[in-house]
């Protein structure tokens, strides 16, 4: 983003990884500039760049697999510092002639490292045990020739490795995500004391860049916007609003698979703050007819994709029919997708792909716009900065994220009214009681889900039900990459599930989902 003229990168190299995004942007915050280059970059056009450093970053790969990406052994004798992280370590590990074996013994979620050197590169004045987040199958059990082991987990003998004469060092956890507790010293170290790079690099104002970018992108094009009336919508508006004024319209799809109150905070309050033009149109009987007898996850969401676009059409068409310029069409779509939204969708040379997004994998081939995603190189905290720089209100700005797709996919089954009726009444419910408790900001996302293909028998009134569970999944994060699951206090809790159970009349049982991401997904669809 920045002009990085008079800057030596520190170039993230991507093997398919959820996080090569988030391992530049945590270099970034380190005071150092990176970029992200691709696997199959040869490495005389990585060497060619004089980068600083090379960080290895993980991937969904086993080294043993047919046509794994492998690393050039060249790059270890370019006498530039290389930091392996997961994916990354195993191959450097390997590359070096060290052994990765197929231990059997996985390590998925939170994991207890134990540091043997307390003061070595990699882990200079932190504890000799410490949290670190785990996501791999394979196992490095003999390091290379000349790697010292700094650190072992319970499924990994070789966690850690560094050779401080070739600069060369490698984790097998991932520590730029949030749930490692020392991940950004460990990246800080390697950066200042095993590379020696100087922490000089600083970013401007990221929305005054973005801004820019957008109005350059759109020149004097027309342009319209999909309000959802979450944050990433939001947002992305109000930016494209700033860049090219009245040249956008913001197009508001009523399309009946929204929470209670979202409309009309979209209508009033998003619109109040910004002076954005807004249409709203109401298609909720359109959706509910597409989904009719739809339960597959996918499908739904390619569904809905595919209607917010035929939505989009007409409206730009009766936009640029009623225009002043008579007819003057619009160019271009504005979309408020995110990195985590591309790269869970396979984004990304090697990426694995996770879901379908709305943004991206649910769009239709014939689409008749130019897409605009100011945001998609940005995570969710970026994305509240870059609005309260543009004056977003702070009740939109920290709402916690809802998926495009709305209540489509957080009801298991076929999409119905009485069902998202059923589910919005819940859904308020859980909302409410965690405000009450002041929970709003501790919470990243509570994903509130009714097992509409699932009955469970119960007893209410003195009488047998025969009514269907309702799952909590209240998760901490920092921007969706990772996710543990939010230890809410059981009196809240509590609260939640009695006035569910009594005031929703088809559910009959709350259930509270403890699982972290990895393995699971923060939607369960």
């Amino acid at each position: 983003m920045t002009d990085a003229l008079h800057e030596r990168p520190v170039l993230v190299v991507d093997f398919g990884a959820q996080y090569a995004q988030l391992i530049a942007r945590r270099v970034r915050e380190a005071d150092v500039y990176s970029e992200i280059v691709g696997h199959d970059t040869p490495v005389e056009q990585i060497l060619a760049r004089d980068p600083a450093a090379v960080i290895l970053s993980g991937g969904p790969s086993s080294v043993y697999a047919d046509r794994a990406p492998a690393v050039d052994a060249a790059l270890f004798e370019a006498g530039v510092p290389v930091l392996g992280i997961c994916y990354g370590f195993q191959a450097m590990a390997r590359g070096l002639g060290g052994t990765v074996a197929q231990t059997g013994m996985r390590e998925y979620g939170e994991t207890k490292a134990r540091i043997s050197d307390t003061d070595s590169t990699l882990f200079d004045g932190q504890p000799a045990e410490q949290t670190v987040w785990m996501s791999h199958g394979d196992s490095v059990s003999a390091a290379p020739e000349g790697m010292k082991v700094t650190a072992t987990t319970p499924g990994a003998e070789v966690a850690a490795f560094e050779d401080d004469d070739r600069r060369l060092y490698g984790v097998q956890w991932h520590p730029e995500v949030l749930h490692s507790s020392f991940g950004q010293r460990v990246l800080e170290n390697f950066l200042l004391r095993g590379a020696g790079i100087e922490p000089t690099w600083t970013r401007s104002s990221i929305a005054e860049e973005l801004v820019a970018s957008a109005r350059e992108t759109i020149g004097d094009a027309r342009a319209i916007c999909g309000l959802s009336g979450g944050v990433d919508s939001a947002v992305a508006a109000a930016l494209v609003n700033r860049a090219v004024g009245d040249q956008l319209t913001c197009v508001f799809v009523d399309h009946g698979l929204l929470r209670e109150g979202e409309a009309e905070q979209v209508e009033k309050d998003f619109v109040a703050a910004t002076g954005v033009d807004l249409v709203v149109v109401d298609a909720q009987q359109r959706f509910l007819d597409a989904l009719a007898g739809v339960s597959d996850p996918e499908e739904k969401r390619k569904i809905i994709g595919r209607e917010f676009i035929r939505v989009f059409e007409q409206a730009a068409r009766d936009i640029a029919g009623s225009a002043d310029d008579e007819g003057h069409p619009v160019e271009f779509l504005v979309q408020g997708t995110l990195y985590p939204d591309v790269v869970e969708s396979g984004g990304g040379s090697g990426t694995a792909n996770i879901k379908s997004h709305h943004n991206v994998g649910g769009l239709p081939d014939d689409l008749q716009f130019t897409l605009i995603e100011p945001l998609r190189t940005l995570f969710k905290d970026e994305v509240r900065q870059v609005g309260l720089e543009l004056g977003v209100p702070e009740e939109i700005v920290w709402r916690q994220p809802f998926p495009g797709p709305g209540l489509g996919i957080r009801i298991v089954g076929d999409v119905t009214r009485d069902r998202l009726d059923t589910l919005r009444v819940a859904d308020r419910i859980a909302r409410e009681e965690l405000t009450k408790a002041g929970l709003d900001r501790d919470i990243w996302q509570c994903p509130v889900v009714l097992l509409a293909d699932v009955r469970s028998v119960g007893v209410q009134g003195d009488g047998r039900t025969y009514g269907h569970p309702i799952v909590l999944r209240p998760v901490s994060s920092e921007d969706a990459m990772t996710a543990d699951w939010t230890r809410v206090p059981y009196d809240v809790l509590a609260r939640i599930s009695t006035r569910i159970t009594n005031e929703v009349a088809e559910v009959n049982r709350v259930v509270l989902d403890v699982t972290s991401k990895p393995p699971g997904t923060i939607e369960w669809e």
